[in-house]
């Protein structure tokens, strides 16, 4: 039976209260690589990783080597990537082993949520599991939807067909559907859930961890159904979810698009997505981006370690760019910034604020966020979120 040790959430700052939307630098890896962190920050081991969701940007080549380096893990770890929704990520959190990282992301609404299994923390036994057939919507390969449109036939015949199958005590909560649904089917009040797919599920858990509940907690969709019933126990929750706020208003400029090196790709990834300097031996600099150095004597040295860097920063100086550039939402802002205690500095894109809105001397995250998309293939790197005025005030 597994425990959950931790867990962690994630909502993109943009849209409402009711709907969080991505970001134009966000997708499915990096909200999984925000959940996954905040469920690290607590420290614990992981030596398998379980992505679930229906949005992955890509269907061949997997998502594995950006994850593990987003999140600062081995690169040896197994991970898994599976299709599904709410019952999907509850069925990979019910039988996944100790030291298993299970996070679940959706798009529409955007947000992600993570859970990490131990020895001990808060007890999870799978209590139901139900497939049936009910393709009320379905997607091809070439992203063709098709959309039955019977929300009765989905209520009557999928949700509640599924929970008369499944023989389960009243719940405590139920995710992959409305709140008002599973209102009615809820013992007491059921959480407010920010999404109805792959994350809503761990969502829920969150929150009934958070509240110290214990009892079944469902997860839907369509026709299928997956149950844990969660026990007492205590787990540690980190929630990075700031207040919504409107997306600013961009003009994206088609063009060209810009063909990428592979090579290239391949050679800066590590520095660029795992986020590490160079350091060679017998000195104290971190280079950034790493690379060789020639001695005065003309030695070329081509061995450095790799070392991780902080991933808070300050604003040195800031620029906004006007100018339309293929592929980019326009306008935007650029900052460098002095990495905490190191003395590297970087030039890197502004996220999670409006255009124009980033002094020098502000205080923030380095996050990892989808740079461009080039030749199909999304290219992963760092941007610099600031600070909230609540972090702001904590800090002071």
């Amino acid at each position: 039976m597994p425990y959950i040790a931790s867990v962690g959430t994630y909502l993109p700052c943009w849209g409402t209260a009711e709907q969080r939307i991505p970001g134009d630098d966000e997708d499915a890896v990096t909200l999984a690589v925000e959940a996954g962190r905040a469920a690290l920050a607590a420290g614990s081991a992981v030596e398998h990783v379980v992505l679930v969701s229906r949005d992955l940007p890509l269907l061949e080549g997997g998502h594995a080597a950006v994850l593990l380096a987003g999140l600062g893990l081995d690169p040896e770890l197994e991970v898994a990537e599976r299709l599904g929704g709410a019952p999907a990520a509850l069925d990979a959190l019910g039988s996944a082993r100790p030291r298993t990282l299970v996070i679940g992301v959706d798009l529409e609404p955007a947000g992600a949520a993570a859970a990490i299994t131990a020895e001990r923390g808060v007890p999870v036994r799978t209590a139901a599991r139900i497939a049936r057939s009910l393709p009320v919507r379905t997607r091809t390969a070439t992203g063709v939807v098709h959309d039955y449109g019977d929300p009765r036939l989905l209520r009557d015949r999928g949700l509640l067909g599924s929970l008369a199958a499944a023989w389960l005590d009243t719940p405590i909560a139920v995710a992959g559907i409305d709140h008002e649904q599973a209102a009615d089917l809820c013992l007491g009040t059921p959480p407010v859930l920010p999404t109805l797919g792959a994350g809503s599920g761990l969502f829920a858990l969150t929150a009934v961890i958070e509240a110290a509940q214990a009892g079944p907690l469902v997860g839907v969709e369509q026709g299928s159904l997956s149950a844990l019933t969660v026990g007492a126990g205590t787990a540690q929750v980190h929630r990075r979810e700031s207040s919504p706020r409107g997306k600013p208003l961009g003009a994206l400029v088609s063009g060209a698009d810009i063909p990428i090196s592979l090579a290239a790709y391949e050679r800066a990834f590590e520095a660029k997505v795992r986020w590490v300097a160079g350091r060679h031996e017998g000195s104290s600099e971190l280079d950034f981006p790493p690379r060789y150095r020639v001695d005065e004597d003309g030695t070329l040295h081509t061995g450095y370690t790799l070392v991780p860097l902080p991933r808070t920063a300050v604003v040195y100086t800031a620029v906004t760019v006007h100018v339309p550039v293929p592929g980019l939402t326009t306008p935007y802002s650029l900052v460098i910034v002095e990495l905490d205690g190191v003395g590297v500095r970087a030039l890197v894109k502004v996220t999670g604020a409006e255009p124009g809105s980033v002094a020098i001397g502000a205080r923030g995250r380095m996050v990892l966020r989808r740079v461009a998309v080039r030749s199909g293939v999304p290219d992963y790197g760092y941007a610099f979120e600031p600070e909230s005025p609540l972090e702001q005030e904590a800090a002071a």
